[in-house]
């Protein structure tokens, strides 16, 4: 099935188009949630609180490739908008290229750096094996996991959301396999659910590779020769930051998070925290799968000056995006025991903590979509310095200063809230900028 960029989006097609990427992304997420299942109930807690702590900082340099993908599949958009497409799949195939420079030399460096990086974010004695060991064996295949990061968006431009979205089922699919057979029936432990993670990354980045390569290629996208022009890349970068701002702002939040957990619980904080941010990976995804399918359709129009369907694309985004968030709200809300029950049922204390603090911490996808939204609608306007802003006070501002400023005025339940009071101080200044720039882009 494919999916065209140009023409009129309505309700139905719109859901029919971007649905594609939120069950990608959904999928995505997966892979950390059944590792951190497997690892709970087979290799204890200690191994399962390493693992969390050392995920966001891999999750950080891996955000580079979500950069890469959201922003240069925004040029690339509006560079097909504008009847150019030699030129937008020499984009594509310089930015997938830059990908895997970037992933070499990051990835080579983290590994060396992996012992300082658990020690720094806060690892007792017992916690730090188990995180030198988990964040080295993903760090290896630190370029594939960016470069499946990357191709996705460009999977929505190449008209073929489907294929993206069925690879990512193979991939999450070979994940759960290999996890029940490294963890539970090997009992290989942390090394078998990071060994599964591995090889679902791989086989995401490796079939696009094969896929955009192949003489059986008939998209709009391939591979094609290149060089590297650094103006468009730093351009592609420039739509891309505030994703990447995003995502790493939410892995250093999560740093905050852990380092605050630890001053007041103690391990069992880390660990309710991590099973809080599985389902909440599941949830935003949603939201960053929407997001990445519609971009596309937004830069389209931009680069073709369809300013009444830049309008209504924004309108039926939002109402889309409220709906939502009130339905996930509500599972988030009725699951909470079930969640609590599947990852920590044999320790009560733990379990107790975990639906209370996921009740309290998931009311904030009743507004987090909005926020999230407004980032990405400015990426695909190529407008990246705005967008970035946006998800930067979101996290590094609001929520950081709330994680660190609420605790000291309400205890453990400041850390809580935290997220909730961020997300609804961001709200206003995602009104501001949808309104503010409203006659300038014409919608």
């Amino acid at each position: 099935m494919t999916i065209e960029l140009s023409g009129h989006y309505g309700y139905g097609r719109l859901i029919k188009a971007t649905l594609p990427m939120a069950l990608m992304m959904i999928i995505v997420s997966v892979y950390s949630i059944v590792d951190g299942y497997f690892i709970s109930n087979w290799a204890g807690s200690d191994a399962f609180a390493g693992m969390n702590l050392i995920w966001p900082p891999i999750a950080v340099v891996g955000a580079i490739g979500l950069m890469v993908g959201t922003g240069g599949s925004a040029l690339v958009s509006k560079t097909f908008g504008e009847g150019h497409p030699e030129e937008a799949r020499r984009i594509f195939t310089m930015m997938i290229r830059l990908t895997v420079i970037a992933g070499v030399i990051l990835g080579t460096i983290c590994f060396i750096l992996m012992p300082w990086l658990a020690k720094v974010l806060g690892a007792d004695e017992a916690m730090m094996p188990h995180a030198i060991l988990y964040g080295r064996i993903l760090i290896i295949v630190l370029p594939a996991y960016m470069l499946q990061m990357a191709f996705q968006p460009f999977f929505m431009v190449a008209e073929r959301p489907h294929f993206g979205t069925a690879l990512s089922i193979f991939s999450g699919v070979t994940n759960i396999i290999l996890d029940a057979l490294f963890v539970a029936v090997f009992s290989w432990g942390l090394t078998g659910a990071a060994l599964a993670s591995c090889a679902g990354i791989l086989l995401n980045a490796g079939i696009p590779i094969w896929f955009f390569s192949s003489k059986r290629n008939k998209t709009q996208l391939s591979f094609v020769p290149t060089r590297l022009d650094w103006k468009k890349i730093l351009k592609s970068c420039s739509n891309g930051i505030s994703e990447f701002v995003g995502s790493i702002a939410l892995s250093v939040v999560s740093m905050c998070y852990n380092w605050q957990l630890m001053r007041y619980i103690g391990a069992n904080g880390v660990s309710a925290y991590g099973i809080i941010m599985y389902l909440g990976f599941i949830f935003a995804a949603i939201f960053i799968g929407y997001n990445m399918g519609v971009s596309q359709i937004i830069a389209y129009n931009y680069g073709a000056g369809n300013k009444p369907e830049l309008r209504s694309l924004l309108k039926k985004s939002l109402v889309i995006i409220g709906l939502v968030g009130v339905v996930i709200t509500a599972l988030a809300e009725l699951s909470a025991d079930v969640i609590a029950d599947i990852f920590v049922g044999y320790d009560a204390e733990l379990r107790d903590l975990t639906a209370y603090a996921t009740r309290v911490y998931m009311l904030s996808f009743l507004i987090c979509g909005f926020n999230m939204f407004c980032s990405a609608w400015f990426t695909s306007l190529n407008n990246g310095i705005i967008s970035a802003i946006g998800a930067f006070v979101r996290t590094l501002v609001f929520e950081f200063a709330c994680v660190f400023i609420l605790p000291m005025l309400f205890g453990i339940e400041g850390i809580w809230v935290a997220v909730n009071v961020a997300e609804l101080l961001s709200l206003f200044l995602t009104i501001s900028l949808i309104i503010g720039f409203r006659k300038r882009y014409g919608y």
